[in-house]
Formats: C-alpha cells, sequence, structure tokens
C-alpha cells in the first residue's frame, strides 16, 4: 500500500501545475496502477521547464489510450489535492471494514439459525419416531411377509421396542401388553439374526431385552485367537518373543491365565509355525481354559478325562502334573481318536492312556471309586458357540436339548460313581459344557445333587457369572450359585458353563437322606424371613412327635416285656414245662410273643420322613394362610 502512495505523491508534485483544470475521468484503482509502476522513478529538478519536458516526454512515449487517461488523471491533482486524497482513501477503507463486519455478522446470524432450524428438525424427527413409536397392525406385517425383509426397518424397530421395554410404563402405547411387545420382539429377532422360533425364545427368557441385543450381536462377530504355552517344553515369555519375531502380533491372554496368549493378527498362519509342530503351544479357546482351572489337578494322581478329543484339555492337564501320575483319555469317536492322539505325541505328553468308549460304560472297564480326579466336559448342543458355527441357529430344537440333557445326566452319574470319596487328595469332579442353555448346565448338576452324595464347591475362578438358583417354573439347589456362567459379550469368550463337585462317600443310598436334608434348607433359604421362623416352628414340632414316638415305641417295649413275664408266670403254676411248652390251643406262650412283637413293630424310616415333609408343608400352608389374612 505504501508503493502507490509514494507514487502518486510524486507524480502529482511535478504536474500538478501544468494541469490543474483537467477533471478524474478513471476510476481510483487505474490510477493505484499505474503509480505503482511510475513510483520508481528518480526525483527531478524543481524548475517548471524540467516538469514540463519530462511530462512531454512521457505523453510521447505513451502510446496507450488507457495510461493517457490515467496520466492525465494524475495531471489533474495538484499539490493541495494530496491530503484529500489521503482522506477519500482511509474514508473507503473504514467503509469497506464496516461493510465486512456487517456481512460477517449476517453470516453468522444465518448460521445460528440453520443450526437452530437443524437441531429443533432432529429433536422433532426424535420425537415423531422414537416417544411416538406404534407396533405394525396385522395388515403391515402380511404385506412385509409377501416381500423381501427390510432391514434397515427390522434394525430400527428392534431398537425401539427395545428402548421401550426398557421404560415400559413411560413409553407403552395404549392397550399394548408387554406379551404384544415381546411376541414383536422374537419375531423380529428371528428374521433379522436367522434364529428359529425355540432359540430366540429360551434366550428371550434368559436375558433382559438390552443384554440379549448384546448377547446376539457377540454371536455375530468371531472370537479371538488365543494360544496356550506348553510350559513342558518352553516359557510363555520365549514363545511370545518368537512368535512377534514371526510377525505374529499378539499380547497376554489375561490376568487369570499364566500360559495364555491372543492373537491380534499374524504375517504368518499360526498353525504351521516351526514352534506349533515342535508342541510349544496350542491352538485352543480361551473358555477351554476354565475346565482345567477350575480342576486343579495335581501331580501323581489318577485322573479321566470322559471326552478327550481333540486334546487340549487333556495336555493342560498332563503339564499341570508335568508328566506324572496318569491319564485316562477317553473318546467315544472313534474318527476324534487321530487329533487325539497327533497332539498328544505333539505335545510331549507321556503319562496318558488313550481309550475309545462310551463314556456310560467306564466304571465297568476303570472299575467304581478309582479316580482321584475328574474332567467332564459333556457332549452338548452348542448353543454357546454360534460365532464358530451358525448353523445352530436354526438346527437346535426342544427335543434336540432333552436328549442332550438326558445323556448329560448319566455321564455325571457314572463319572461320580468312579470317582474316589476317600482320596487324599481328590474326589473332584468338574463338569462343564460350551452351551448357555440351563437344561443342559444348572438341571444336571440338580439331578446330580439329589441322585448321589455329592457337593457343590467353589470353582476357584474370580470372574464369571454365577449359575442359575431359579429359572422358569424350576427352583434349583441354592449351592448352584458356585457354579460358574460365562458369555461372548461380557467375557469376550464362547458361552461356557463350568460347576466343580466334591464326592462326599462312596455308598450311593447315604444320598437320599443327605439331599432331602439340602432341599429342605434349599427352600428355606429362598423363602423369607416369616418362613423360616414358620419352619423353625415346624422343626420344634416335629422333634415332638418323635420324642412322642418313641416314647410309645418305650411304652410298647415294656409292656412286652410285662406280657412275656406275666405269660411265663403263667406257664410256670399250670406246669407248662410239662408239654413242652404248649398250651391248651397247641400254641407256644413264645410264639404269642414273637407274634405280638411283630405287629407292633416301628414304622420304617422312609414312611416316617414321609409323614415329617407332609407335616411340614401343612405348617407352611398354615403360615402362608395366616400371612395372607394379616396383609
Amino acid at each position: 500500500m505504501a508503493g502507490p502512495k509514494l507514487g502518486k505523491k510524486a507524480v502529482g508534485s511535478k504536474l500538478g501545475k501544468a494541469h490543474t483544470k483537467k477533471k478524474e475521468t478513471k476510476p481510483l484503482e487505474k490510477e493505484q496502477l499505474f503509480s505503482d509502476s511510475e513510483g520508481t522513478d528518480g526525483v527531478f529538478g524543481d524548475k517548471e521547464e524540467q516538469e514540463m519536458n519530462s511530462d512531454s516526454d512521457m505523453s510521447s512515449d505513451v502510446d496507450d489510450p488507457f495510461s493517457a487517461d490515467i496520466l492525465a488523471t494524475g495531471d489533474a491533482d495538484d499539490g493541495s489535492d494530496v491530503n484529500s486524497d489521503s482522506d477519500v482513501d482511509s474514508d473507503s477503507d473504514a467503509d469497506d471494514t464496516t461493510d465486512l463486519v456487517r456481512k460477517s455478522k449476517a453470516i453468522d446470524d444465518e448460521r445460528e439459525r440453520e443450526e437452530e432450524d437443524a437441531e429443533a428438525e432432529l429433536q422433532l424427527n426424535i420425537k415423531e419416531e422414537a416417544d411416538e413409536f406404534t407396533l405394525p397392525t396385522t395388515e403391515e406385517l402380511e404385506e412385509e411377509t409377501h416381500r423381501p425383509p427390510d432391514l434397515t426397518n427390522l434394525q430400527r424397530r428392534i431398537k425401539e421396542i427395545v428402548r421401550v421395554l426398557s421404560n415400559l410404563k413411560s413409553l407403552r402405547q395404549e392397550g399394548v401388553t408387554r406379551k404384544d411387545y415381546v411376541d414383536q420382539l422374537k419375531r423380529d429377532l428371528s428374521s433379522y439374526y436367522g434364529y428359529n422360533e425355540f432359540l430366540i425364545e429360551t434366550l428371550v427368557e434368559m436375558f433382559p431385552p438390552v443384554e440379549l441385543i448384546e448377547l446376539i450381536e457377540a454371536f455375530e462377530k468371531p472370537r479371538p485367537i488365543s494360544l496356550r504355552t506348553n510350559t513342558l517344553k518352553t516359557r510363555r515369555r520365549d514363545l511370545a518373543g518368537v512368535l512377534l519375531n514371526r510377525g505374529v502380533n499378539l499380547d497376554p491372554l489375561s490376568k487369570w491365565s499364566k500360559v495364555g496368549l491372543v492373537v491380534y493378527d499374524s504375517q504368518v498362519p499360526v498353525g504351521a509355525t516351526p514352534e506349533y509342530m515342535a508342541g510349544h503351544y496350542m491352538l485352543q479357546s480361551a473358555s477351554s481354559f476354565l475346565p482345567v482351572m477350575a480342576l486343579a489337578p495335581q501331580e501323581n494322581e489318577r485322573v479321566v478325562d470322559m471326552a478327550a478329543a481333540p486334546g487340549g484339555k487333556t495336555t493342560y492337564v498332563a503339564a499341570l502334573m508335568k508328566n506324572s501320575g496318569i491319564i485316562y483319555a477317553n473318546e467315544m469317536k472313534e474318527s476324534r481318536l487321530k487329533s487325539l492322539t497327533a497332539n498328544l505325541h505333539r505335545m510331549g505328553i507321556t503319562n496318558t492312556i488313550v481309550c475309545n468308549y462310551d463314556g456310560r460304560e467306564l466304571p465297568k472297564v476303570l472299575g467304581q471309586n478309582t479316580a482321584d480326579r475328574i474332567l467332564l466336559d459333556a457332549p452338548c448342543s452348542g448353543t454357546g458357540v454360534i460365532s464358530k458355527d451358525e448353523s445352530i441357529k436354526t438346527s437346535k430344537t426342544a427335543p434336540d436339548i432333552q436328549n442332550c440333557s438326558q445323556l448329560q445326566k448319566e455321564l455325571i452319574l457314572a463319572a461320580i460313581d468312579m470317582l474316589d470319596a476317600n482320596s487324599k487328595s481328590g474326589g473332584y469332579i468338574v463338569y462343564s459344557t460350551c452351551s448357555i442353555m440351563v437344561d443342559e448346565n444348572e438341571a444336571v448338576i440338580d439331578y446330580a445333587l439329589k441322585k448321589r452324595d455329592v457337593k457343590l464347591v467353589p470353582c476357584g475362578l474370580d470372574f464369571g457369572r454365577p449359575g442359575f438358583i431359579r429359572f422358569r417354573q424350576h427352583r434349583f439347589h441354592t449351592t448352584l450359585d458356585k457354579t460358574r456362567r460365562f458369555y461372548p459379550h461380557v467375557h469376550n469368550m464362547d458361552g461356557f458353563f463350568v460347576a466343580k463337585l466334591k464326592k462326599m462317600s462312596n455308598s450311593k443310598s447315604a444320598a437320599k437322606s443327605s439331599v432331602q436334608s439340602e432341599e429342605v434348607q434349599g427352600a428355606e433359604s429362598i423363602e423369607s424371613s416369616d418362613q423360616l421362623i414358620a419352619e423353625g416352628d415346624a422343626k420344634h414340632s416335629e422333634q415332638e412327635v418323635v420324642a412322642k414316638e418313641k416314647g410309645k415305641l418305650k411304652e410298647e417295649a415294656t409292656g412286652d416285656k410285662k406280657r412275656k413275664r406275666d405269660v411265663q408266670k403263667h406257664s410256670d403254676k399250670k406246669g407248662v414245662g410239662q408239654n413242652n411248652g404248649v398250651t391248651k390251643n397247641g400254641k407256644t406262650e413264645n410264639h404269642l410273643v414273637a407274634t405280638r412283637r411283630e405287629k407292633k413293630k416301628p414304622l420304617p424310616r422312609e414312611e416316617i420322613a414321609k409323614a415329617r415333609e407332609e407335616k411340614r408343608k401343612a405348617l407352611r400352608e398354615v403360615t402362608r394362610k395366616a400371612r395372607r389374612k394379616n396383609n
């Protein structure tokens, strides 16, 4: 900006006196353009003649009419107008500044107005789509069945139904019940994710709506690849260093495992490295670590793995036992024995015997009460590993679950029969499945508690959710909260169930009375404190009944003794000894006494137990009725 002003002053001072009456015919910008080119000329003399000569020379040199006009404009300005020009420039600059401020303010106001309108429109859309959500009518549902599914609409409707169910009182549509929302949610989930009706109904009953969506979404994603270090041949730190050098990106699995590694990505096949071939590690899911950790086998023990293939858990048990003791690795399917034996050889296991029997027949083969610890990873429906096999979504039905449950009950009874309750270091059985169905997990353990003299003990795992004590119409033993459940959306591993049992005695009959007492205690703990008080009264009354029964038995015994004495005295008086103890009717007095005793034998324990149970139920009903009347 300084250049043009200097040039203008120089030209004006030199040529102002010669051209004082010419008018300004061109705008200011052209003058500035020219003054920029002319401002570099030197300063001439003070005489008018030199100024005129220089002016004439300049005009003769410039043939361009545009330059001539600008030159004329410059000639019209004299020395007195220089200050006025500067004032005009300053005024124009001020005007330009105010115009810029005004325009920028207008732009800012317009932007704020647009943002407010957008926010208002967004809130309106949210209000229309969220707060006023309505279920589709039967006609709309029929139309949807005749055309391909609209996945976007299904996903939006699923989210809206879940949101309404989370706050049903305030967001419920008039005349619509919770059952209507749940039924529509089941249909939409089945259509969107591809589950059959049975499986989606079971999942809806097991989980609240928000957690159900998280679980199903977790099933759609694969679980991370995990490795288990073979401590018989290497250490985890050394193995991790070697694999990192081979281009495998990995980290320690978690704090709960000292041998696990999780693989994020790899430049080489993880299942074909020299370390894998040498048996330094095993490709194994994180959930498969848990049953072996719960079993906690000790050295020099006798361990049975009832369903061993492909050998991940068996090799882990052998590593914990440091190849000592003996392991019976049983597998019923002969086609899977090849992978089992191959992994045992590759991992360097030398204390394992592979056998091919039906697990239910193992007590006849290995003998009863012979094992220190037993691992039963039972065959199941696989509903916890849907991410690995999506066919489970449609292939599993209620009869399949019942068949698996029946097989699992038979297997766990066989396992308990093989276990030695008198083992110095063992006597434990671990039951696990890769299923999340209650019928395959808690129901099986509750069945074992009723049929055998066993009890649940803590699994030794610091994480995982406790098992169900009640589900639908079922009421399980209260100690089932010691079992552990694992879910993909919570623990980032396959769905899994783990339970640990300890055998209390080797006799099967001893289980009945103990289980009955435990069931009564479980019912007492589930009920409220009032019921506990009522049952305390019931126990007191039971004690009174028992005391009365004992008193009656004593009275009967004393009566029999008195009768015997009387009969003896009577026989002595009449000389019964001469007739070899025979009365007039041909019967001995001893025989009469024996028949009297047989008629008045005490009741068996089972009948007494039934009578006590009936009295307990009657007392409970009385207390419940009394409590209802008070309420």
